[in-house]
């Protein structure tokens, strides 16, 4: 199972970016996922979206973002590499593995603008009604939304609490989903996150919005404790799945 994710968050510049995607796809993702402990690897873009992801109309401003300048911005793009557990991205962790690849391989490195990064392992996670849509050889489905947040003002175990009560169990029966995993930090900024897969990005943006409406109580806890918590740059992100690479 890949209990573990290594998740890179980055903008790339127009010039350049065709031969930094040839490169990636093609060298650089099926060059690591042959790493012990790897699984698989996922590139995905991020979607311009009319309104904050998962904000009901006019409860716009709810989330909030840091303000931490030492926090890197980049959103465009994201890779995300599963393996069996946080401990396989240890042998060497990343800044030091891309240390030890070739000169040229840097040089494409080197072009990302932004870079955020965090190693997650897995909390809890539930399949959707679409679980059994989920492509045999790929990896992640091709839609995600992805947060990345610290706890803010909120309690912890307000934070635990709904998500084991509330959030993933809901998941179970929103149309289009595939699933949903909490993930907690090993390592990077975001002490929290949370990867949902979709059969579509019209999927997603038909069912997910609004889907806590038909529950009041629910969606007045949710507004209450999504308030408090502080985003990384972007978050949550909504991403369409460029390409992958399964072991």
């Amino acid at each position: 199972m890949d209990r573990a994710l290594w998740i890179t968050w980055y903008d790339l510049p127009d010039n350049g970016r065709d031969a930094y995607l040839s490169w990636l796809h093609g060298t650089y993702m099926p060059k690591l996922v042959k790493r012990p402990g790897f699984l698989w690897a996922a590139h995905l873009r991020s979607e311009a979206q009319p309104r904050q992801s998962g904000v009901p109309a006019g409860a716009a401003g709810r989330l909030r973002h840091t303000d931490d300048p030492a926090v890197p911005t980049g959103n465009a793009y994201i890779l995300i590499f599963g393996a069996e557990n946080a401990h396989a991205f240890a042998h060497p962790v990343p800044r030091k593995l891309h240390a030890e690849l070739p000169e040229e391989d840097r040089k494409m490195l080197a072009v990302r603008i932004g870079e955020r990064v965090n190693i997650f392992t897995e909390e809890d996670r539930i399949g959707g009604p679409e679980a059994g849509k989920r492509e045999r050889n790929a990896a992640l489905s091709p839609c995600i939304q992805l947060g990345s947040f610290n706890a803010g003002s909120a309690d912890e175990d307000e934070i635990l609490e709904w998500y084991a009560n509330w959030r993933l169990p809901s998941m179970n029966r929103l149309p289009g989903c595939v699933g949903i995993r909490k993930i907690v930090s090993v390592s990077g900024w975001a002490k929290h996150g949370v990867l949902y897969e979709f059969v579509s990005l019209e999927a997603r943006n038909r069912h997910f919005p609004d889907h806590e409406k038909a529950n009041p109580e629910m969606d007045a806890w949710t507004d209450r404790l999504v308030r408090k918590l502080v985003h990384a740059p972007g978050s949550p992100c909504v991403a369409q799945r460029l390409h992958s690479v399964t072991k």
